[in-house]
């Protein structure tokens, strides 16, 4: 396997362990461990804990991001939100530990920012601008739109890690296609 098709190893492999372990809680020789291969050799590939972890939370942004811009290929206004919304209702189900990440670096940064570390955060909210813009862009929407799709997509994400089942009554404010996948 070449150093490239490792680090992607590792990136996935992040995204696992940090889905469930959150940043603090999850160690380096967990996610080598899943890899199959040593720590000195994660740290010949990242150079640290924390650009594993960064690398995992752009990863997540990255592949929500193309799963709005896939959806609303060829769509707009009304359309493209519903095919957004039910596309990215189906990456949650299909893939949930990407919730799970998504939840996991909103906590992560948090701590940091707490802790005063900035930077950290600026990574992440440089991609979650990223995010931002492109939504906006496929929606061919303004911010007010644009941010309005995007808080019933966090609150979906509040909703389902809380373990709110399908058909319950608190979807019921919710436009069918942003309704979790049964």
């Amino acid at each position: 396997m070449s150093a490239d098709e490792r680090r992607e190893s590792v990136i996935r492999a992040a995204i696992a362990e940090f889905a469930r372990g959150g940043y603090s809680a999850t160690s380096t020789a967990v996610i080598a461990q899943r890899v199959g291969v040593s720590q000195p050799y994660l740290f010949r590939l990242f150079p640290n804990k924390e650009a594993m972890f960064l690398a995992a939370a752009e990863r997540c942004l990255q592949e929500t991001r193309q799963v709005f811009v896939d959806a609303a290929d060829g769509l707009d206004g009304e359309e493209a939100l519903h095919a957004m919304a039910r596309a990215y209702q189906q990456l949650i189900a299909d893939d949930p530990e990407k919730l799970l990440m998504q939840m996991q670096v909103y906590a992560a940064v948090a701590a940091a920012e707490a802790a005063g570390d900035h930077e950290f955060g600026e990574a992440v909210r440089a991609g979650w601008l990223e995010l931002f813009d492109s939504v906006r862009l496929a929606l061919g929407a303004d911010e007010s739109d644009t941010t309005t799709f995007l808080a019933y997509g966090m609150l979906a994400n509040t909703l389902i890690s809380l373990g709110f089942p399908a058909g319950h009554r608190i979807w019921s404010g919710f436009y069918d296609s942003a309704q979790p996948v049964l």
